[in-house]
């Protein structure tokens, strides 16, 4: 018994000052309930079978890890590189999370955290250029209950544009605020992707949203969306669907290729597995961004995106502006 409390402390002697100890027990736990959902709710089933037996198989490679946060960024690290899916991640909570309730309170605090006002809601800046373009960096889409009035508000002074870029190069995806921007951009009822959940085995379809009362950008003005390889998720959905739609022209780099939406999942009562369980689908293209990612209409490198489109744009004014004299 006293070597074995000796050896403990030794261990935790090694350990940074910042670690947080976990047991084999915990460590055994959590991979072995990621691997039960990966079995029973991701959204590929033969792909998650896969997936779980190869995990269960390689949980040895992890015996010495006995920190938390090192554990979770090793199981992120290896389930996206194994399944290629972006979404996967493991994430620590110092904070034990309860068996009950305990997915939606981690879900809130990682909300505040990702989408907060620290954050200003993802909007970075939005700035008139010259020749009345209006340009957005837009970092995230939070959701509507806690930046939607600040989205709502860019999107209004973005209204008084002739042309709009919108910079996604930075943004990692988000949530439903992307019904916000596109409702200002293509009429209601426009066909929007869609998900398939594998959990219900249910398909759900989507429309653009009614237009929003006062000042709005419309269906016409030109509009350009920046990309990168970091542009993700939501973001994609974005500019795969005004792709789709024909109402945007996408600059920049192919991007992350994540079409997968995920949910949060208790593991373990300090691990938290983001699963990926839908799967969208596009009603235009039948198809999805997964894997493959968007391919620009206008291919450069991210950095030389924002003058290309702002070359683009001053382009499609001149000639609007061109006929509108009737010359």
């Amino acid at each position: 018994m006293i070597r074995a409390v000796l050896s403990l402390w030794l261990a935790c002697l090694a350990l940074p000052v910042w670690a947080q100890p976990i047991s084999a027990a915990d460590r055994g736990q959590t991979i072995d309930e990621i691997a039960r959902l990966l079995e029973a709710r991701y959204v590929d089933a033969g792909k998650g079978q896969r997936l779980a037996a190869e995990l269960r198989r390689e949980k040895r490679q992890w015996k010495d890890v006995a920190d938390g946060p090192t554990l979770a960024k090793a199981l992120t690290d290896w389930l996206r590189r194994v399944s290629g899916d972006g979404h996967f991640a493991v994430d620590y909570s110092a904070k034990p999370i309860p068996a009950e309730g305990g997915e939606e309170a981690f879900l809130d605090a990682e909300i505040e955290r990702y989408y907060g006002a620290q954050v200003n809601h993802g909007v970075q800046k939005i700035e008139r250029l010259d020749g009345n373009i209006m340009l957005i960096d837009l970092r995230v889409f939070p959701p509507p209950a806690l930046g939607g009035d600040v989205v709502s508000a860019m999107m209004t002074v973005a209204a008084q544009g002739d042309a709009l870029i919108i910079d996604l190069r930075k943004n990692g995806g988000g949530m439903e605020t992307v019904d916000t921007i596109i409702g200002q951009l293509v009429p209601e009822g426009s066909l929007l992707s869609g998900s398939f959940d594998r959990p219900s085995g249910k398909t759900t379809t989507h429309v653009s949203p009614a237009p929003p009362k006062g000042r709005r950008f419309g269906d016409t003005k030109p509009v350009y969306i920046l990309t990168s390889k970091r542009t993700f998720s939501a973001a994609e959905a974005l500019a795969y669907d005004l792709q789709a739609l024909k109402r945007a022209t996408i600059v920049g780099e192919v991007t992350g290729g994540g079409a997968n939406p995920f949910e949060y999942r208790r593991v373990h009562p300090h691990f938290a597995l983001s699963l990926p369980e839908k799967r969208s689908v596009n009603p235009i293209t039948g198809t999805n961004w997964q894997d493959v990612g968007i391919k620009p209409d206008v291919a450069v490198p991210a950095d030389q995106a924002l003058e290309t489109a702002l070359s683009l744009a001053k382009e499609a004014l001149g000639k609007t502006s061109h006929g509108g004299q009737g010359k």
